[in-house]
């Protein structure tokens, strides 16, 4: 069976795929969106003094986690959250993963990196959002469209797409808007 190219539209501009191949336009466009985010997280911790990278994002219980932290936490949870989506995608439930396990690493891994570097943690971000948008690029459009009960979903059946989107798309943006709110930027 001879495959069809077709022409699509993508954030970045036209892009041709072949139907006929595994790879999906609709994860070449999440893909994309991962590495932007990333980019976007990088471009304005790069810019920010040593004083403002060590800034906690709030005085109170909510997040008090510094700058530096959260950059690096974003870095270091594109795999995990790449995982999670690929065992949605097989249609296996993930429901040992809760928000009370996410607030445990979390709360590990702020100890454990107090003190990153901006080179350190921003190296990290570049890697590992190069490699988790190569990984999405991967998923079919059947991948994508599966459910499974999800932990961070409070077991509701959610689609490996939602998975993306909600987690290892969503998150810089996310950070991004509170590393701002705290820096009054």
């Amino acid at each position: 069976m001879k495959a069809t190219t077709h022409e699509i539209e993508t954030n970045q501009g036209s892009e041709q795929f072949n139907k006929g191949n595994a790879a999906s336009a609709r994860a070449e466009a999440l893909a994309r969106r991962i590495e932007e985010g990333a980019a976007g997280l990088a471009a304005f911790a790069e810019g920010l003094s040593e004083a403002e990278w060590r800034t906690p994002l709030s005085a109170g219980p909510r997040d008090s986690r510094p700058v530096c932290v959260i950059v690096h936490h974003v870095a270091t949870v594109y795999p995990i959250e790449v995982d999670l989506a690929r065992t949605i995608a097989s249609g296996k439930a993930v429901t040992d993963v809760t928000w009370d396990v996410v607030a445990q690493l979390n709360g590990k891994h702020a100890q454990e990196q107090a003190g990153v570097t901006k080179a350190a943690a921003l190296e990290l971000l570049r890697k590992n959002s190069r490699e988790a948008a190569d990984a999405i690029r991967a998923f079919t459009d059947d991948e994508l469209d599966q459910a499974a009960p999800f932990g961070l979903s409070y077991g509701a059946p959610v689609t490996a797409q939602f998975v993306i989107e909600d987690h290892a798309l969503r998150h810089s943006w996310h950070h991004l808007a509170g590393i701002r709110k705290a820096l009054g930027r």
